[in-house]
């Protein structure tokens, strides 16, 4: 199990980063309205008395990018703010790996490639990217509610776990490829994985190995157990994958899209 990064420590780092290099405020089209609902996290923590599956967390109305970030979308961004370039990004932001499928700081190393999400790139780094529109990441609640709103599509657990198990293509498709969620949001399931906000809650949860309050079986063969809904495998598939990652991560199916808060103004 790798170790995690401490939230604060994550956030004490992005503060170095300078998430002021703005290219423009929020584009409404581009973003849908995401109606307020409610998110059942796939470890509960009820409070004395409730029954475990009971606790559900409110997620208000917020704007969801309809597509995740496309290679011309990050490349924009990188010629702006040229410390984010593939050569130029520092190691404890970016690993080795960052933008690893371009050729150069401005280049793909596919040129037909320009439509397909970004990957290789960092939870700093999407980050940046997302302040820098006037957004920012969804959290894990928000992600995980707008990824759950498919009240049309039928077995929809199975095909997340069929796509969960083909193997990555070298050549990712384009964005809008796959199915939209009741809101319009695409690409949710089907095309790559996405960094959250808090993608490394567990650790003040109670849901980390570090964790003194943790409930040592959801890490062993009866975790399921003690799961909201222990027939979820999609759900088990993508705590253990979060929970696996550190801020400076780079992955070859691993991207992101852009959130940001609603305020009362009309979508």
């Amino acid at each position: 199990m790798v170790r995690l990064e401490p939230t604060l420590f994550i956030f004490s780092l992005s503060c170095c980063l300078g998430l002021s290099e703005g290219v423009g405020g929020a584009d409404k089209k581009s973003m849908a309205l995401i109606k307020e609902g409610f998110y059942t996290p796939l470890y509960l923590d009820p409070s004395p008395g409730d029954a475990k599956g009971d606790e559900k967390l409110r997620v208000g109305m917020f704007y969801l990018d309809r597509y995740p970030v496309t290679k011309e979308n990050f490349l924009d961004f990188v010629m702006l703010n040229p410390k984010w370039r593939k050569s130029n990004a520092k190691r404890v932001f970016a690993d080795t790996m960052y933008l690893n499928d371009w050729q150069s700081d401005t280049e793909f190393a596919n040129a037909g490639a320009s439509a397909s999400p970004v990957t290789f790139v960092s939870w700093f780094a999407s980050r940046a990217y997302c302040h820098a529109q006037g957004k920012r990441l969804p959290s894990l609640a928000e992600w995980e509610y707008a990824a759950a709103s498919f009240k049309t599509e039928k077995d929809l657990n199975q095909k997340i776990l069929n796509w969960y198990s083909r193997p990555t293509e070298k050549i990712l498709g384009s964005i809008g490829s796959t199915f939209a969620n009741d809101f319009g949001v695409y690409d949710l399931h089907g095309l790559i994985w996405e960094w959250v906000e808090d993608f490394n809650s567990s650790l003040v949860t109670g849901e980390s190995r570090a964790d003194g309050s943790l409930d040592k079986a959801a890490f062993c063969g009866s975790g399921g157990l003690g799961a909201s809904d222990f027939k979820n495998y999609a759900a088990f598939m993508r705590f253990g994958f979060r929970s696996s990652l550190q801020g400076s991560f780079t992955i070859a199916n691993l991207g992101f899209r852009c959130a940001r808060d609603y305020k009362g103004e009309a979508p």
